[in-house]
């Protein structure tokens, strides 16, 4: 098996494994986002140049109707920055992240640094769904 059809085979059991019907679009985006096995950050605009580099043929209205699927299918995490900018994780442990203010990134943060005592008790009516720490930082 070349390494071609490995990192092919990883994106269709990705969208398998979460039940997505492997279409050519999503098996594109996904061959991007975990063929090589590696975890990434990525936002929308990123992954849309990404497929055109790649020869692909998909909207950037694709590229984000993918994405929200994706998420809804529980294969990626939405990042929220600046209330404004998304980043998509494929890394779906909980964990913490730094965003590099001067070149708008996202990266990982070491969990086993994070402590975290106590969070505020959810208002009468709502429940706590998870707990994102962005760290930002800025190069001095």
């Amino acid at each position: 098996m070349t390494e071609t059809e490995t990192q092919n085979d990883r994106g269709e059991r990705w969208l398998a494994g979460a039940g997505l019907r492997p279409t050519r679009q999503r098996k594109a985006l996904a061959d991007l986002l975990v063929g090589d096995g590696l975890d990434r950050h990525v936002t929308a605009e990123s992954l849309f140049e990404a497929a055109a580099g790649a020869g692909e043929k998909v909207s950037l209205a694709t590229v984000y109707n993918t994405l929200k699927a994706f998420c809804d299918a529980g294969l990626l995490r939405e990042i929220t920055v600046d209330g404004s900018k998304s980043y998509f994780d494929t890394n779906m442990t909980d964990h913490p992240h730094f965003y590099w203010e001067d070149d708008q990134r996202l990266s990982d943060a070491p969990s086993e640094q994070l402590e975290i005592a106590r969070v505020p008790d959810a208002p009468e009516g709502a429940e706590i769904a998870s707990v994102d720490v962005v760290i930002r930082l800025r190069r001095s």
